[in-house]
This record gives structure tokens, sequence and C-alpha cells, in this order.
């Protein structure tokens, strides 16, 4: 077994030295292959740190440009996508930067039963009602999770979402293992207590009886009433 993961993971190094060498060449499928592979987890990075869906599609884009400028300085003392990781990162807290400087506020930016991450990822094999249920169940999480402090929103984008690592997880953010292991027990924590609060609103809710219903099960029981007789 540990043979095998040792062959896969050569052969994903060796394909990551080849994207390199194509996008130093100039090579622009090369280009379009790196940034296919790495387009979700970066975004979902950027988007932790911004909450703000546009910021972090345009934060991406700066650095995917930026890594093309320096691809040439990529050494591989770290893997491609620690790399790159660092440069979309670089650029989101610079936007954060300016933000703070444009509205002279300073960001909150933390440097760089549990919440069931499927519910991120649309299933293929559910109904129209289950579909919907999910999509919500994934904008509340959403929510929550933007009201989290970035330390702890990016942690647990990079764990639970793209569930890497604590150890890969510590190289993207330049910080301690243990740091992550305590701002991923800690988002966690604040999550399912979010969430909880939401749970607790809507349990007043459970088999609502509105008027509607109410004077539909009246009408109902008076038609089925014998007539009355004088």
């Amino acid at each position: 077994m540990s043979q095998t993961l040792a062959t896969a993971s050569n052969r994903l190094d060796e394909d990551d030295d080849a994207l390199v060498h194509g996008v130093v060449a100039g090579d622009r499928a090369s280009f379009e292959r790196l940034m296919r592979r790495f387009n979700r987890r970066l975004y979902r990075l950027a988007r932790a740190v911004l909450r703000d869906d546009a910021e972090a599609e345009d934060a991406l884009q700066e650095g995917f440009l930026a890594a093309y400028r320096k691809m040439h300085q990529f050494q591989g003392h770290a893997s491609l996508s620690t790399w790159l990781s660092r440069l979309v990162l670089n650029e989101c807290l610079a936007r954060l930067r300016r933000a703070s400087r444009r509205d002279n506020i300073v960001p909150i930016v933390g440097m760089p039963s549990d919440v069931e991450i499927d519910t991120l990822v649309p299933s293929t094999d559910e109904g129209p009602d289950m579909a919907v249920a999910r999509a919500q169940m994934r904008l509340l999480l959403e929510e929550k999770l933007d009201a989290l402090p970035a330390a702890f929103r990016t942690v647990f984008v990079l764990r639970c979402v793209e569930e890497l690592s604590v150890e890969e997880t510590a190289a993207c953010l330049g910080i301690p293992e243990a740091t992550v292991r305590s701002r991923h027990f800690r988002a966690r924590s604040l999550l399912r207590e979010a969430l909880a609060q939401e749970m607790d609103l809507a349990e007043r809710d459970v088999f609502s009886f509105d008027g509607e219903r109410c004077d539909r099960i009246v009408h109902g029981v008076f038609a089925r009433l014998p007539t009355q007789t004088s």
C-alpha cells in the first residue's frame, strides 16, 4: 500500500514539474491545465478570506497572473499547490489592506456532532426537494462560515472543504501545525454553536399551523357534519 501511495505521489510531483516547465516555456495549454487543476481549491481559499464571490474571483485571477510571471522563480522547496496558495493569499491580504485604508477600518485577519461538509457538494441522485434542502443548508453554512474570523475561516476551508492535512494547511498559511489544529477545532465549535441556534429557532416553526390550514380543517369538518334539521 505504501509503495502504491509513494508511486502516486511521485507521479503527481512529476506532473507538477511538467506543468511548471511548460508554463516557463510559454506553453499556454500547460498554464490552462495548471489553472483548472487548482482553480477550486484556490477559489475557496480566496473566498474564505474575502467573503465576497466577485472579489475572490478577481483575487484568484490576479494570483494566477502573478504565478505566470513568477513561474521561473518556483524552486520546488514547497509543493506547487502551496506556492500558488501563498500567491493567492498574498493578493487577498493586499486587497484587505487596501480596503482597510479606504474605510479606515482595521480588518480582523488571522495569518496566515460535527458539521457535515458533504452538504456543500450537490448530489446527482437526489430529488428536487432534497436538492433544494441541501442548497439551503449550504447557504446557511456559508453564511455562518462568513461570520467567523478570517483566521478560523481559512483553516476550516482548507482542512474541511478541501480536505488538506494539518501539515499541508500549515504550509499554505505559514503557521505552526498546532495553530492549525486549535483554529480548526475552534472553527468547528463556533459553527456547531451557530447552527444549533438556527435549529432552536427553526424548532418553533416545525409543523407550522397557519391560518389557511386552520380554515381548511374547519371548513372540512363543517362539510362533513350532518345537515341540521329544524
